[in-house]
């Protein structure tokens, strides 16, 4: 991503590696810390970012997200506002579970989140809601940005989609088009003349593996 282009630059940063990840059990909102590997991939990722010479950084105040942000303000210098907005969706009964035990004791509800039914999966919120709750806090930062300034939102993958979704004005029935984000990959919207812009998803120097709530 070129600083060269004008207008804004928003890059939405998901989390590094925690257990539960690699168990393949959903997190949602339980405060799960990095592993060891997620601390080098943060470690790794912050440096590219640094290129890019961020003027704001943002994050869920999940300590998986914090740890990760924390990484880019120790190479930037730049300080780190923490909002319990930005954190992953809430996923009620579902949280704590692997991907088969979810199937297994609440399949309809699986089947029809699979099929882009909006449902509350295990009782907690919707994508429509996690949006909500999230882009007015990204909204609210980017008016804090200098003139072309770029702004970095530690966040999570599921709620990452549903901010995308929110602002690229897609329907939210349309939000699971976007492939999940790897651990402590991004994906960057600019501003154009007509609103904001995909220029990157899932970016980061070589593919990964998705793994985590959206898989």
């Amino acid at each position: 991503m070129s600083r060269a282009a004008r207008g804004p630059r928003i890059v939405f940063w998901r989390h590094g590696q925690t257990s539960w990840n690699l168990e393949s059990r959903f997190q949602g909102s339980t405060d799960i810390p990095l592993t060891e590997q997620g601390l080098e991939q943060a470690r790794r990722a912050a440096r590219l970012l640094a290129g890019l010479r961020p003027d704001l950084l943002i994050s869920s105040d999940l300590q998986r997200a914090r740890d990760t942000a924390a990484e880019l303000a120790k190479v930037t210098g730049l300080a780190v506002d923490h909002h319990e907005g930005l954190r992953e969706t809430y996923a009620g009964e579902w949280q704590g579970l692997t991907n088969a035990e979810i199937r297994a004791r609440f399949p309809e509800q699986y089947e029809a989140w699979a099929q882009g039914e909006p449902v509350r999966r295990g009782g907690g919120e919707l994508a429509t809601e996690v949006a909500d709750r999230s882009v007015p806090v990204v909204l609210d930062a980017i008016e804090k940005l200098p003139e072309d300034g770029t702004l970095v939102v530690v966040s999570h993958g599921g709620t990452i989609r549903t901010m995308l979704g929110r602002m690229l004005e897609l329907d939210a029935v349309h939000w699971e088009r976007f492939g999940g984000l790897s651990n402590c990959c991004w994906s960057v919207l600019g501003q154009g003349a007509r609103g904001w812009r995909l220029l990157e998803h899932n970016a980061g120097t070589l593919p990964q593996p998705v793994i985590g709530d959206e898989t």
